[in-house]
């Protein structure tokens, strides 16, 4: 979910939209300014880098995400194929870097695939192409190997999504 400092969602200072989320400090920059209660965040709709005032004592490692882009929730159905292996499943959560599925078929970590997202009954799916970085009870993870963002029709999926999650009643303004 988006960050927010004191109650507010942190807006991007490029784009002017909220929805930006912590991120690990990774310049010295970066660095020195958490010395000084500033954390570095990143825009989810222009990835531009900044810098935000932190609220409280707790060290940054306690809060920062790894991941480096929001997760929706959703329930979509898709197919993948890669080497030998195809399989359907259900996407249970997307970002613009990737997604969670579940599915019945055994892949690897690093086997890379094509996948095919139905975002909706009448359209043709979205492809990406994504790589297996995790397998667990949860599901299969997979990193979109081409940015998301190139495709502006799962781009606006995710960013509807998110500005409606965004919108929920603990939000502030």
């Amino acid at each position: 979910m988006a960050e927010s400092i004191m109650g507010r969602q942190i807006v991007c200072p490029q784009c002017r939209q909220d929805g930006a989320v912590r991120v690990e400090a990774h310049s010295p920059r970066e660095l020195i300014a958490s010395l000084l209660w500033m954390v570095p965040f990143q825009c989810q709709r222009c990835d531009h880098r900044f810098l935000a005032r932190r609220k409280s004592l707790r060290s940054a490692s306690q809060v920062t995400e790894r991941r480096e882009h929001m997760r929706i929730p959703v329930r979509l159905s898709l197919s993948f194929s890669g080497g030998r292996v195809r399989g359907e499943g259900t996407v249970l959560d997307m970002s613009l870097g990737g997604c969670i599925i579940q599915s019945k078929a055994h892949v690897r970590i690093d086997d890379i695939f094509y996948l095919e997202i139905i975002l909706a009954k009448d359209e043709p799916p979205v492809e990406a192409a994504a790589i297996v970085r995790s397998v667990s009870s949860r599901g299969i993870a997979f990193k979109f190997l081409r940015r998301a963002q190139e495709d502006k029709r799962l781009t606006a999926f995710i960013q509807a999504r998110s500005r409606s999650a965004s919108l929920g009643p603990l939000k502030v303004a």
